[in-house]
């Protein structure tokens, strides 16, 4: 099934989410979220922000993502090497 995204333009897709602590709203924690995700609308990381919002008690504070094709044509490189 991996595959099967990737050949429709899915990406490894990488979140840091900063949210509140609910027993201590001035302190930040971090959560890495990982998927394949379609950008540049990310449909599967805003399904899963839409679940935190709504089923967990830490308030979201900021996401940073950053998203890297899988598939990607070879690249052809010319070395030479030395052998003695």
């Amino acid at each position: 099934m991996s595959l099967a995204l990737q050949m429709r333009d899915y990406r490894l897709t990488t979140a840091e989410i900063l949210y509140h602590l609910p027993d201590h709203p001035a302190v930040l924690q971090s959560y890495i979220w990982q998927n394949l995700d379609l950008a540049p609308k990310f449909p599967e990381l805003r399904k899963f922000l839409d679940f935190w919002s709504s089923n967990l008690d830490g308030k979201l504070h900021s996401v940073r993502v950053g998203a890297a094709q899988l598939i990607t044509p070879p690249r052809w490189t010319h070395q030479v090497l030395t052998i003695q």
